[in-house]
């Protein structure tokens, strides 16, 4: 075909920029993806994992139902079942959905429908739902803050050993191996107590409500827990901190601050959501051990720890008081870290096929 040739000022279009694709060219457009970053990109994979939509589908119902049953529940964690004002002391470890002899004559006379204990009640005739219901509240509580306080310590100290490094690095690192051996259940006992005994901290509102083992498991985590965290940022920093990018940033004249809050931290983001997705379900695991052995929260508030430990003098006569609370810290656990599993599939590079 002879095509004519196009004048400098002519408004006639090139044929050429018309024609056909080739196999070769439509085979690279199909290659070609729409441009993404890195956290989109992990958060894309993540939702295609069914292990973590289904985890994070029951830790949502479990949120929601933690937060709108005392809105319905007409009973209170550390209230005595009350029948026209008066003690009810034959609702002791009721069965579920049961009533006892009491409710049910003031249901017959009135004809008012009271609200069912769902879960039963305990030896102190309380409602066992809304204590199950309080106690993984604090369960909950504990797992996110004390994780969120191992991502801030053990950030910041891994992203200041790891980018000085050298002599700094070596003495940081050795403190952290002595932080290592020491034994985190010992020094519970021992905080709580200082603060009992020598401190008088009970008397402080906050500690008086949580109790004092709580509070010294809460320094605990953050004294010692922090430790794991650190060693894998510093990892990260000492590979990342030799890029070209870095060495740019330091040869005009950027402080060592900016450069690890702006171009380190950001590429050691997978490592840090990963940890700490991890991090929750063994927070909740240890206060749940802790308040199993009775160094959890202070009575009368309960944990699923120590309402674990709280049913086992009734195991044969009454086994479904430990079965609700061991099958909420499964239910939990267990879907914590099917996330962080799911995570680290999705963020970590070195996974991908």
């Amino acid at each position: 075909m002879n095509i004519p040739k196009k004048q400098v000022l002519s408004l006639q279009l090139d044929p050429r920029l018309f024609e056909k694709a080739t196999d070769d060219e439509k085979r690279q457009a199909d290659v070609m993806a729409k441009s993404t970053t890195f956290l989109k990109d992990g958060i894309k994979k993540l939702l295609k994992n069914p292990l973590a939509i289904m985890s994070m589908t029951i830790l949502t119902l479990v949120v929601i139902l933690i937060v709108a049953a005392p809105m319905v529940v007409p009973y209170k964690y550390d209230q005595i079942i009350t029948v026209n004002n008066k003690r009810d002391k034959m609702a002791a470890n009721l069965k579920p959905f049961e009533y006892s002899k009491l409710e049910t004559q003031y249901m017959q006379k009135s004809g008012e429908k009271l609200f069912p204990h769902i879960m039963g009640t305990d030896e102190l005739a309380r409602d066992y739902f809304i204590r199950v219901v309080y106690g993984t509240r604090v369960s909950l509580l504990v797992g996110v803050f004390a994780s969120l306080m191992v991502l801030v310590i053990g950030t910041a100290y891994g992203s200041v050993a790891g980018y000085l490094g050298g002599r700094i690095d070596l003495i940081m690192m050795r403190i952290v191996d002595i932080i290592y051996s020491l034994p985190d259940l010992l020094i519970i006992i021992l905080l709580a107590v200082v603060f009992n005994e020598k401190l008088n901290f009970s008397q402080v509102p906050i500690f008086n409500k949580l109790g004092t083992n709580m509070v010294s498991m809460f320094i605990v985590f953050g004294l010692l827990y922090w430790v794991g965290m650190a060693r894998l940022v510093r990892g990260q920093i000492l590979t990342i901190k030799e890029n070209e990018y870095i060495l740019a940033a330091k040869a005009i004249g950027t402080s060592p601050a900016r450069i690890i809050r702006r171009h380190i931290l950001p590429n050691c983001i997978s490592v840090m959501i990963i940890s700490t997705a991890q991090m929750i379900p063994s927070a909740i695991f240890t206060e749940s051990y802790l308040s199993f052995i009775g160094l959890g929260v202070a009575l009368p508030m309960p944990s699923l720890g120590s309402l674990a430990n709280a049913a086992r003098s009734g195991m044969q006569s009454h086994p479904w008081k430990l079965v609700f609370p061991a099958l909420m810290i499964i239910l939990i656990v267990l879907s914590f870290n099917l996330i962080g599993d799911a995570m680290r599939d999705a963020f970590d590079p070195k996974l991908k096929k």
